[in-house]
């Protein structure tokens, strides 16, 4: 099951209480103080990782507790304390808090971890009250609390590229063609009913991730069918591609018009979205009736020539230049952001 957003109470361990003790032994009837201190309660870190790629772990859980500290002990031991909790998130996933919506952190890098909450600390036992001036302290302090936070963590996947298209355009064939992994494929509408997230692996074994999302409709920036709920998972791509359907059976439908109904879509999300490198795929160009919708395109947008691929994901030809494309334009992001 796929899930990217979930709230969550996290509670990290209370410190274990001080004690009052005595050492009795019997050759030293006046022993002194031998309480121990309580040992210090569990801390509560976040810890994202690239081997994830959904918060379906928190799915059942709204209460996490870490491990409190123990108490004190005879002899001026201290208690033990309460085990780190370290829960591993998606790389991408947003902190919020809960109740005020600011922004804790946001996890972008593997293996980025934070401490979310902070165990208590122990309380002293009357051992450590003792002084020249007070040789038998009847003293002894309580463990701090845990501190606690109720958290919001949303995913927003990080990929290099991410596929926007209209249902039944072909993504899903396109995806599975360019990348290891293999996803639903039908020939009805919402297929893909999840994003998906996989690669292009080079001949130098460098990784080209890719993101796909749920087919978008009109209206979809309106709440309609389900590309609106997954369009935050291409907000963090450095690239946009457009899949579209080159030999469509519904009537009146043609490239031309899909591309523009799904840049008005992304403009209504969020207008930023069309500021970054884009690419065509037009695709099912081994149909006849898609050469004409093919060279219509080309015609209509021509300072896209160089960024429009006819491809056919049924009988995976035409991808190479495609994907060299892209491998260049990630090159080109990293040397301009370096």
């Amino acid at each position: 099951m796929f899930i990217d957003k979930v709230q969550v109470r996290l509670n990290a361990g209370n410190g274990g209480n001080g004690i009052i003790a005595w050492r009795r032994l019997k050759y030293l009837p006046k022993g002194g103080p031998a309480g121990g201190d309580g040992g210090k309660g569990g801390s509560i870190f976040l810890h994202a990782t690239s081997d994830l790629y959904s918060l379906e772990s928190f799915r059942n859980f709204s209460i996490i507790q870490a491990e409190h500290g123990s108490d004190g002990g005879q002899a001026g031991r201290q208690g033990k304390k309460g085990d780190t909790l370290v829960l591993r998130v998606p790389v991408g996933t947003q902190v919020r808090n809960f109740r005020t919506k600011e922004l804790i952190i946001d996890l972008t890098e593997d293996r980025q971890r934070i401490e979310i909450c902070h165990g208590g600390r122990g309380g002293f036992g009357n051992v450590h009250f003792k002084s020249p001036t007070n040789r038998a302290p009847y003293e002894c302090t309580k463990g701090a609390p845990g501190e606690t936070i109720e958290i919001e963590l949303e995913l927003k996947l990080i990929a290099d590229a991410g596929f926007v298209g209209l249902p039944n355009a072909g993504k899903s064939t396109l995806f599975s063609g360019l990348t290891p992994y293999h996803v639903k494929i039908g020939n009805y509408p919402f297929t893909t009913l999840k994003p998906n997230l996989s690669y292009i692996e080079y001949d130098d074994y460098s990784r080209l991730f890719l993101a796909d999302i749920p087919g978008i409709i009109k209206d979809a920036h309106q709440g309609r069918g389900l590309g609106l709920e997954f369009l935050k998972h291409i907000e963090r791509s450095s690239m946009l591609v457009f899949v579209l359907d080159a030999a469509p059976v519904v009537a009146n439908q043609n490239p031309i018009d899909d591309f523009l109904l799904l840049q008005n879509e992304l403009r209504a999300y969020d207008p930023a979205l069309l500021n970054k490198p884009m690419f065509v795929i037009l695709n099912k160009n081994d149909l006849p009736e898609s050469k004409e919708h093919i060279e219509a395109f080309y015609d209509r947008f021509p300072a896209l020539r160089d960024f429009i691929f006819s491809v056919s994901a049924a009988t995976a030809t035409g991808f190479a230049p495609f994907i060299e494309a892209l491998r260049l334009t990630k090159a080109q992001n990293l040397l301009a952001h370096a």
